[in-house]
């Protein structure tokens, strides 16, 4: 690794990361069966309405109905995903189920090439950058990644957007606008996280700047530019809504429908909506409703990790906050969407949460100096224990998703 050009570690590293959580689902956890089987077990529940809509474009009936039929009303999910996914379907004649896992795993090689990127802009040690990676790896939801899913689709384009946003040079803000298109046309959160280059750029010229607002335009134009950019995705997807069914929201509509989403947009401030208990590994709403617990605790945990440092000036806290931005945007959007079905699904949802938080931490980690070896022995240890048993739940939930069981 060490003897390669700079660029291509980080795309190395991603790509082996990328092909080991392959392996350890398909070759490990999947049903028994011949290797293109066990394959395409990764194609489950949500993957079949994004393969719906790759066969038959959008359908809907206006209003949507009141159950869920992918034959009648499919316009539940934003159309990145499935949108690429149809390229290699017509264009190199994929069958769906294969276009859609090549999609999901191409986009996972991207998340983790740019998590190592991030890594070697911060010049992390090899240590913290094993125990970042692991961290991220062993969250029960991160076999979505490799999955018929968007989830990794959505943190490419999402961590790419962070990443070339806060890089010098034209061509960077090209590429951050091209995955802020991405991000906001996969998952409804990108809109509110295509705001990151403006947060961005008034922590890193400080708050003074929002005292003269004449000077705004001027100041802070090309990370306003960046933002709108960044909403084209989700903008051109609701004009599609507005001209071919005349409703913008049909979207919205139909997760009301036949998923019964009614956001409530207190429930992160509601105490009820904070569940304390220790989940059945048989009950994945359960287990959704303590990482819901679970993310509040580490918010104020975080919180309280950066106001020390922050206190006695020894920190960079602007460079993380941008993160901590989007993964409160993501948490308290997801919270709100899902709190009237008792928080199905936040588990999926609270990993990229998750992933955010860990790049966030990394980047903290490295302002201090090298810990005692007891102190760096015992870390280590912490993070292995909590890494190994991560990984367990997530292999009962990859040995229950590939049989057609619901996890989240």
């Amino acid at each position: 690794m060490t003897r390669l050009p700079p660029p291509l570690k980080p795309l190395l590293a991603g790509l082996l990361l990328t092909l080991a959580q392959i392996a350890v689902a398909v070759c490990l956890l999947a049903p028994e069966g011949p290797l293109s089987y066990r394959y395409s077990t990764l194609i489950q529940h949500d993957s079949y309405w994004f393969g719906n809509i790759v066969d038959r474009g959008y359908q809907t009936i206006v209003p949507p109905m009141r159950e869920k039929m992918m034959e009648v009303s499919n316009v539940a999910f934003f159309p990145a995903y499935p949108a690429i996914a149809a390229l290699l379907r017509y264009g190199l004649h994929f069958d769906t189920a294969n276009a859609l896992l090549v999609t999901a795993q191409v986009a996972a090689w991207g998340f983790w090439s740019y998590f190592f990127l991030f890594c070697e802009r911060w010049n992390l040690s090899p240590a913290l950058q094993f125990l970042g990676a692991l961290s991220i790896v062993a969250h029960p939801a991160a076999f979505f990644l490799i999955a018929g899913y968007s989830e990794s689709l959505f943190l490419m384009a999402l961590v790419g957007f962070i990443y070339w946003s806060s890089a010098e040079g034209r061509a960077a803000k090209v590429w951050a606008a091209l995955h802020g298109i991405v991000m906001s046309a996969t998952r409804i959160v990108g809109i509110p996280c295509a705001t990151f280059p403006v947060v961005h750029s008034i922590l890193a010229k400080g708050w003074s700047g929002l005292r003269e607002p004449r000077a705004w335009i001027r100041r802070y134009a090309p990370a306003i530019g960046l933002m709108l950019a960044g909403t084209l995705g989700a903008v051109f997807f609701f004009i599609y809504c507005q001209l071919r069914w005349g409703h913008w929201n049909i979207y919205m509509l139909t997760q009301s429908a036949g998923w019964g989403i009614v956001p409530d947009y207190l429930a992160v401030f509601k105490p009820s909506s904070y569940r304390w208990l220790v989940p059945a590994l048989n009950n994945p709403t359960e287990a959704s409703q303590m990482l819901m617990t679970l993310g509040g605790l580490l918010f104020a945990a975080v919180a309280f990790c950066e106001l020390l440092p922050a206190i006695r000036r020894r920190t960079e806290w602007t460079t993380r906050a941008g993160f901590y931005f989007c993964a409160a945007v993501i948490y308290y959007i997801s919270v709100s969407g899902v709190a009237s079905v008792e928080m199905e699904s936040m588990l999926r949802y609270e990993f990229s949460v998750h992933a955010l938080i860990v790049l966030a931490l990394l980047h903290f980690l490295r302002q201090f100096r090298m810990p005692p070896v007891l102190v760096r022995a015992f870390g280590m240890a912490a993070v292995a224990l909590v890494s190994a048993a991560g990984l367990s739940v997530q292999g009962w939930y990859v040995w229950n998703f590939t049989r057609g069981n619901w996890v989240a």
